[in-house]
Formats: structure tokens, C-alpha cells, sequence
């Protein structure tokens, strides 16, 4: 018993609580919705939302026992309209409004929605500056412009073009967007040449439109976005093919407007359908599911379906179930309908006619706002949840091109792994994609090749392009002479030579720069380009920092830096140019180490071997002698000691070394030029306090100035070669400078004729000269393709061949002269061999003369002396007979005890014997005979 009135009293508590939570839920909930009624988008959009309110009614999941009743108004796209009718649905106690449809409505009636605190779920409206912190309860169950313009601009920079021209409806959705379209092409340095709004009015003004595509015609990009509503579009493309704009060359990118009509209205008339031929389109992407495919064949079935059932259908259609679902979680959570009025409202109300104390604040508006954006569902459209800045989680394209009877997908586009060929469901990860990439496209006119995205426009305009008159150098650029824009040298011919290789004609008027006086200042010629002055600059324009921050510039023609030019002086080789190889410390020590080792060696070798023992005097001249030989291999005493052999061998490695060392650098010396100047580069000439020269109107100055900070004092301006030459000549002690600082072209041409100067130091920057036009200008880019080319078949140096290739001054005649040895650089060693030599003899002679007066003659000799001493001729050539033999005369070596010599005993004898008879035989020939 006890247990059947627990049981009871539990069933009780359950059914009171059952009771607190759904006590006060209502039997019917009133939601409307605000659209266009008889627009593509409307006519489809109120059957989905008619669908949707049925399928919650009779789902046992959603609303149990609340019936969901909507109530439908016609907008048509009217501000006033939109606004009039939310006013009457805030007098039904209506809880959340399903629309609206257009930019124009949405902005009016969010404000009123923030005030009574009314969830509003476009379906349809795409409007990016819709923001969440100035409308709070505005909530996008589609997705933005701001995606799809991403889109358009991914498409744009993966065909390479720059540049791009939309054509828009002149109100909310179509000035929004395309603002989104400049800021996403802007992220990618792309840019919107031409903005064309069109009038929003229903009824299409056909001189209005072809005015304005005429207008276009006469622009150069040929990309064109169409960003309007439907019969307005088609109006455009109608008369852009009545204009020829639907052909070759061009490039048509319509936004979702026309995915949408062509998912409705398939297939299309004829006459629509071939105005429409190649141009690419985007619908928003929605993943194939079974729910999905089930829905579609429900549309098929449904008898007053006026259209084919397009994306926005689908999204009206979830727009209605995340509002039944996030009710049914707000009746849940204990929430009540109820409704207070507004002070303020109650005082306008009773102070005039307006009845605007009808209107009241539905009080869990804050509550159901957060139920909507706390829903997760998946619905016909996909997964439906909402980021923090209220949009749909990985929005997504599908990338159509119109062809044929038909269209054809070619790719899809998302925020997380742009742009693929494959569905973005499929690519989990973020930029899983492994290059951005799209299906073949066939484009206006049939053609499979991508359009060129631009070309010249044909009024009949030329391009003006901006050439300086330089007063120096005229090999590189200079006006003909009885012409105002003919130009001639290098820089022109690369360019006429690069323009020829470009697949289209490029109408070009030179127009000249400067006062014809000195060289103009090359940037503010390139500044000219931005202020449209110039359509281009062409010259020994170099690409440097400043200047590509505000223009772009071709690939490089020519290579360039700056370069140090200064005077230098031929350092000659000298009379004593053989010591330059060692230095003095060099000379010492080489010196001592022969010493040393002669030391070592002799007493290494004094105990065993007679050579080296005897007098001290033999002993020290055999030192100097076995020592100092060693230098040319040229020792002849031999070493007997393992030890003295040892550090001979050793002696003889160093010498070799000593030797080949010498002998390299005395070659280098004697055959190689050497130059030598004050100035070793850019560091020592900032580091020296005199003058330096730089060409005007170059970028040099600026750069020694600013980026070097050598103070404006020390810099001197020059006009040509001859003031180079004569500033250098002169020297900064006369007036003059002591280098020059210009890029390496004009250097090289000014050294081919000015042998007394060089390039000191390496090249302290590197840059080289393009030719300049506007920012993203497309003509940049071809050019630059065609300048390679020129490089790959050999005509670039031809052209510098042509202009740049001077004969050489004496220079290279100069440095072979240099190759020769001259006597002059030898004289010092012939004068020491010489003086060695003369010494050598006049101690010999002087010897042999001591022997002539102070040895006693023989008895023959006194004989004919006694005998003819009355003849003084007589006694002169008795003299000289003497003289001569004492010449010839062998030394008796056992005179000398330092020059005893080990001599076998049997060659001694014979020696001796026969120069005893070739004296007698001499001392027996009278000279008087």
C-alpha cells in the first residue's frame, strides 16, 4: 500500500513539473516573412517556406503541440514597402520574421528588429556590411558577398590578370559588394580599373546600358564582373553581344544572380542562353545529400511550383527550420510568449495618429536570439552553424561556365581550400588543394585559350611614353636631331625590339623629358608615371627601392650597380725589384737559417770528414760555402754523418719550398701590371674627407647621401665624360674630385676611351635598368617575356654590340708591353755580378803582379835581362813574357798549407812533367823574333 502512494505522489511531482515547463506554451506560434513576391528568388522562396511550415507542423520531433503559422508580405524589394510591412507584423505578435529578401529592406527593418527585439533570418540577403554589432538580431542564413567577391578575385589571380572592371546595380547590394570585390582584389595586389553602376529601377533603360558599355569598350581590361539582379543582367549581355564584347578577348564573370536564374528557369530561351555564351558563373555550393535529393524530387511533384527549385529555396526552407527548432528549444528551457509595450512607443502613439503604441517588444527576443545562434542542424543547404561574426561555417562556391545548351561545373571554391576541382566536403583539411586549379573554360567566342585580360583600347589612343633628353652618353638614349619624338641608342632599340615579339600592337608616342641642357632627374621622370603624365618611361632607367614602391618595372635589360672610378699609377718594377719578394724580416731570417744549418752541419761532419777540417780560416770559408751553396743545390762536399744527412735533407726540402715561392713571386712582379691607387672602394672613400663626382639626374646621389651619409658638401655633379676626365684629373687638391661614383655602363663606356683611370673596389650595389609603367599594368609583364626572349636568341647583345661595343684604348697594348722583361729590372743584379767580377779580377791581378816584381827570375832570364838593358823596349817585353807565365803558371800547392789537396801521386807526376815542357818550349821563344 505504501508503495502504491509513493508511486502516486512521485507521478504527481513529475506531472506539476511537466506542467511548470509547458504550462504556458502556446498553441500557435506566429512567425512572418518578407520578400519579393514575384521575383526569381520570391516565387521559389514562398512554395519552400509553405514546404517547411508543413513539415514542422506534422514532425512529432519539433513543437509538440504548438502548431507554427506564418504569415507572408510582398516587399518587392521596396525600403518603404519593407518597412510598412514589418510594422504591420509587429502588431500580430509575430516572434521571428523569415526574410528579407533585399539589401534595401534588410537595412530598414533591422533597426526596427533591434528596438522590438524580433529575430530576423534572410535567407537571401547577401549584403557584407550586414554586421552582427550594428544589427544584432539580423541573422544570415546564406552566405556573404564577402565570400563570393573572394571567390571572383581567387578566379582573377589564378588566370594572372590584373585588372578588372565591374559593372553593378547602384544601390546597397551592389555598391557593398563590389567594395567587397576592391578590398579582396586589393589583398591581392589587383585592382578595380572601372566601377559602372546601373540605375536599381525594375524598368531596364537601354541607352543607359549601352552608354555605358561603351564607355567600357574603350578601356583597356577586358575582365568584367556583373554584380545586378537578373533583367537587369540580361539586359547587359544582350547588348554587350549587339557590341561584339560576347567575343574573343573577353572575359564575363557573373555572381550568383545568374546561377540562380539558370537553376529555375532551365533551359533558358535561345535568345538569353546565347547572350550568356562562356562566361563563368558562381552558385553558392550545397553538398549533395539524401535529404537534399529527397526534397528535390518533392519539388518535382509539387503542382504550383512556377520554377525549378534554385539554392535560395533551400536556404528559405532552413531558414524556417532553425526557427522551429530553436522555439521548440526555447518552450524547452522554460520560455514564455509574451509581449510588453515600449514607453516611448506608447508616448509617440498618444501624442498622434500613427497607432504606434500597437507595437510591442516580444520579451524573450535576447533568449530566442541565442537559442537560433546556439542550433546545430543539418539541413537541405548542409551543416547550418554560425561562426562568431554570425556567418555559415565553410561557405562555398560552385564555379559554373555557360556552353553550349547548357552549363558545365569546372570547379569549386571555399574559404578553407580555395579553389579545387573536387568538392570541398572532400578536402577535410585546410588548403589540402595542392595547387589552385579549374577545369578547361571555354570562353567567349569558343575559345579554349585563356583571354590576355586586356588589350589596347581601340580609340585610336597612344601610349605616352616618357624619354629623357640626356646630354651624356647618347649611346644609350638620344633625340634625333630636327625631331620632337624620335629617339635612337640602345634603350630604344631593346625596346622597339621587345615591343615587335608582343602577339598584339602597342600604339606608342614618345615623348621627350628634360631641358636638352643637362641630364633630367630620372625620378621624378618615374614619378610622372603616377600622376599620369606618362603611360611609361623608357630609358637607362634604373630599378631601384624608391622607385619600385610606386611604378613596376620590366624584367632587367641590362645589368647595372654603382662603381668607384679613380686615377691610379703603374707601380714600376725597379732596379732592385728582386728583393720585393721577401720582405725584410724574410730576408733576415732566410739568411740566419743558412748560417745556422752551414753551423750544424760542420760540426755534425767536423770530426769524421776531412772536408770539413783544416785551418780555422778553411773551416769558416767551407761554412759560408756549404752553406749558402745549398741555396742553388750546388754544394760539393759530401756529408758522411747519418745526423748530417739528415738535416740536410730536411735543408734542401725548405730551400726547394724558398726557392719555388721566390721564383712564383718574383714572376708575378716582374709580368704582371701592377696598379696602385689611394682609393680601395666605397669604405675608404667615405672614410677620406676629399670630393667625389657623380653624374646628374642619376640615382647616385641620393644613395651616397642617404643610404651612405656622406655629407651633400663633398658631392660634385658632372654632366659628361669630358668633366669626368677633367674633375679626376685635376684631383680634389685643384678643384677637381678624387673618384667618381656612377653605375657601371656608363663606366665601362667612359673607360674605353680614359686609360688612366679604373674601377677600384667591387660593385657596392646591384640593379640593373627596366623600363617603367603603372602599377599592375599588364604590358609590364608581357614585356618582361618578351625581354627574355630577346635574351635566349642572342638579339639583346647584338643590340649592345651595336651601340655599347667601342674599340679599347691602349690599354690591352699596354699590358702585353708589361709581359716583356726589360733590362731595367734586372740592371741591379747584372751591376752586383758585375762589380763581384771586376773585384774578383783586379785582386787576381794584383796577386800575379806581387808575384812579378817580388819573385826572383831564373838565370835565363837574367841573362837577356843583363844583355838587353840597354834596350828598354827590350826590357817591356822581356816583362811581359814573364807577366803571361806566371799566368799559365800552375801554383805549387805545397806553398799554400790552406790549399793542400789529397792528388793521386801518378796524375800529379804526368801533370807536372807536361807543364814542365810547355814552359820550357814558352821560355825559349824570344817575342823580338
Amino acid at each position: 500500500m505504501k508503495l502504491l502512494w509513493s508511486f502516486l505522489f512521485s507521478s504527481c511531482l513529475f506531472l506539476g513539473f511537466l506542467g511548470n515547463g509547458y504550462s504556458d506554451k502556446p498553441e500557435v506560434v506566429k512567425i512572418g516573412s518578407i520578400f519579393s513576391f514575384n521575383s526569381v528568388i520570391g516565387k521559389v522562396a514562398k512554395i519552400a517556406i509553405e514546404e517547411a511550415v508543413k513539415d514542422v507542423n506534422s514532425n512529432p520531433d519539433i513543437l509538440v503541440g504548438t502548431r507554427l503559422q506564418v504569415s507572408m508580405q510582398n516587399s518587392n524589394c521596396s525600403g518603404f514597402m519593407g518597412m510598412v510591412e514589418a510594422l504591420r507584423f509587429m502588431e500580430k505578435d509575430i516572434v521571428g520574421i523569415i526574410g528579407p529578401q533585399c539589401s534595401v529592406v534588410a537595412h530598414m527593418i533591422s533597426h526596427m528588429a533591434n528596438e522590438l527585439r524580433v529575430p530576423l533570418l534572410s535567407f537571401a540577403v547577401t549584403d557584407p556590411v550586414m554586421s552582427p554589432l550594428q544589427f544584432p538580431y539580423f541573422i544570415r542564413t546564406t552566405q556573404s558577398d564577402l565570400y563570393q567577391m573572394e571567390a571572383i578575385a581567387s578566379i582573377v589571380d589564378l588566370y594572372g590578370w590584373k585588372e578588372v572592371i565591374a559593372v553593378f546595380v547602384d544601390d546597397d547590394y551592389g555598391r557593398n559588394g563590389v567594395a567587397a570585390l576592391n578590398d579582396k582584389l586589393a589583398s591581392r595586389r589587383l585592382r578595380i580599373t572601372y566601377k559602372a553602376g546601373l540605375h536599381p529601377d525594375n524598368a531596364v533603360n537601354k541607352n543607359e546600358i549601352m552608354s555605358m558599355l561603351i564607355k567600357i569598350m574603350l578601356l583597356q581590361p577586358r575582365i568584367i564582373v556583373i554584380h545586378v539582379y537578373s533583367e537587369l543582367g540580361f539586359a547587359v549581355f544582350k547588348e554587350a553581344k549587339y557590341l561584339g564584347m560576347m567575343g574573343n578577348g573577353y572575359v564575363w564573370i557573373a555572381t550568383d544572380w545568374l546561377s540562380t536564374t539558370l537553376d529555375s528557369s532551365s533551359p533558358l530561351p535561345s535568345e538569353r542562353l546565347e547572350s550568356i555564351q562562356g562566361a563563368l558563373v558562381l552558385r553558392p555550393h550545397t553538398p549533395d545529400s539524401k535529404l537534399k535529393r529527397e526534397f528535390f524530387s518533392r519539388w518535382r511533384k509539387i503542382p504550383d511550383a512556377p520554377l525549378a527549385l534554385h539554392t535560395y529555396g533551400l536556404y528559405a526552407y532552413d531558414s524556417v527550420m532553425l526557427l522551429a527548432r530553436a522555439l521548440d528549444k526555447y518552450f524547452k528551457h522554460g520560455g514564455k510568449i509574451s509581449f510588453s509595450n515600449d514607453t516611448m512607443l506608447d508616448a509617440l502613439g498618444k501624442s498622434g495618429s500613427l497607432n504606434l503604441e500597437a507595437m510591442t517588444v516580444f520579451d524573450g527576443g535576447e533568449t530566442l536570439l541565442k537559442d537560433i545562434l546556439g542550433t546545430h542542424m543539418v539541413g537541405l543547404t548542409g551543416q547550418l552553424e554560425f561562426t562568431p561574426d554570425r556567418s555559415r561555417i565553410r561557405p562555398a562556391y560552385d564555379i559554373i561556365n555557360v556552353a553550349g545548351t547548357g552549363v558545365r561545373q569546372i570547379g569549386y571554391w571555399s574559404n578553407h581550400s580555395g579553389l579545387s576541382v573536387l568538392p570541398p566536403e572532400s578536402l577535410t583539411k585546410p588548403n589540402m588543394s595542392a595547387s589552385p586549379k579549374l577545369r578547361h573554360v571555354i570562353w567567349p567566342g569558343e575559345a579554349f585559350q585563356k583571354p590576355r585580360g586586356w588589350a589596347f583600347s581601340n580609340n585610336g589612343k597612344e601610349l605616352k611614353i616618357g624619354v629623357p633628353r640626356r646630354v651624356s652618353y647618347k649611346e644609350f638614349v638620344s633625340q634625333i636631331r630636327g625631331s620632337e619624338n624620335m629617339f635612337k641608342g640602345f634603350c630604344i632599340d631593346v625596346f622597339t625590339a621587345a615591343v615587335n615579339l608582343l602577339p598584339y600592337a602597342v600604339p606608342v608616342k614618345f615623348v621627350p623629358y628634360g631641358n636638352g641642357k643637362e641630364n633630367p632627374s630620372y625620378t621624378h621622370m618615374v614619378e610622372m608615371i603616377t600622376t599620369g603624365n606618362f603611360d611609361g618611361v623608357v630609358g637607362d632607367v634604373a630599378i631601384v627601392t624608391n622607385r619600385t614602391k610606386i611604378v613596376d618595372f620590366t624584367q632587367p635589360y641590362a645589368a647595372s650597380g654603382l662603381v668607384v672610378v679613380a686615377p691610379f699609377k703603374k707601380l714600376n718594377s725597379g732596379a732592385w725589384a728582386f728583393l720585393r719578394p721577401f720582405n725584410r724580416l724574410m730576408w733576415a731570417v732566410t739568411a740566419c737559417c743558412f748560417l745556422f744549418v752551414g753551423i750544424v752541419v760542420w760540426i755534425l761532419e767536423h770530426r769524421i770528414n776531412d772536408e770539413f777540417r783544416g785551418p780555422p780560416k778553411r773551416q769558416c770559408v767551407t761554412i759560408l760555402w756549404f752553406s749558402f751553396s745549398t741555396m742553388f743545390f750546388a754544394h760539393r762536399e759530401n756529408t758522411v754523418s747519418t745526423l748530417g744527412r739528415l738535416v740536410l735533407i730536411i735543408w734542401l726540402f725548405v730551400v726547394l719550398i724558398i726557392n719555388s715561392s721566390y721564383t712564383a713571386s718574383l714572376t708575378s712582379i716582374l709580368t704582371v701590371q701592377q696598379l696602385s691607387s689611394p682609393i680601395k672602394g666605397i669604405d675608404s672613400l667615405r672614410e677620406m674627407n676629399d670630393r667625389i663626382g657623380y653624374q646628374v639626374g642619376s640615382f647616385a646621389e641620393r644613395y651616397l647621401r642617404d643610404e651612405l651619409n656622406i655629407s651633400e658638401s663633398r658631392l660634385v655633379p658632372l654632366g659628361s665624360p669630358e668633366a669626368y676626365a677633367k674633375a679626376l684629373k685635376d684631383g680634389p687638391k685643384k678643384g677637381g674630385v678624387a673618384a667618381i661614383v656612377d653605375e657601371r655602363p656608363y663606366v665601362e663606356l667612359f673607360l674605353s676611351s680614359n686609360c688612366a683611370y679604373r674601377i677600384v673596389g667591387q660593385e657596392f650595389t646591384k640593379s640593373g635598368w627596366g623600363f617603367a609603367f603603372p602599377r599592375d599594368s599588364p604590358l609590364a609583364i608581357d614585356l618582361s617575356t618578351a625581354i627574355l626572349e630577346l635574351a635566349e636568341n642572342g638579339d639583346l647583345q647584338r643590340i649592345h654590340d651595336k651601340w655599347l661595343m667601342k674599340n679599347a684604348c691602349t690599354l690591352e697594348n699596354a699590358e702585353l708591353e708589361s709581359d716583356r722583361l726589360h733590362l731595367k729590372s734586372f740592371w741591379g743584379l747584372f751591376l752586383i755580378c758585375g762589380v763581384a767580377c771586376v773585384l774578383a779580377l783586379f785582386l787576381y791581378f794584383v796577386q800575379i803582379i806581387r808575384q812579378l816584381y817580388s819573385g826572383k827570375p831564373s838565370e835565363g832570364e837574367e841573362d837577356a835581362i843583363g844583355r838587353e838593358n840597354h834596350d828598354s823596349s827590350s826590357l817591356r817585353s822581356t816583362r811581359l813574357q814573364r807577366f803571361l807565365s806566371l799566368m799559365d803558371e800552375k801554383e805549387d800547392v805545397s806553398k799554400g798549407g790552406s790549399k793542400k789537396r789529397k792528388i793521386d801521386g801518378s796524375v800529379n807526376d804526368n801533370s807536372v812533367s807536361r807543364h814542365s815542357r810547355r814552359l820550357e818550349s814558352f821560355n825559349s821563344v824570344n817575342p823580338l823574333d
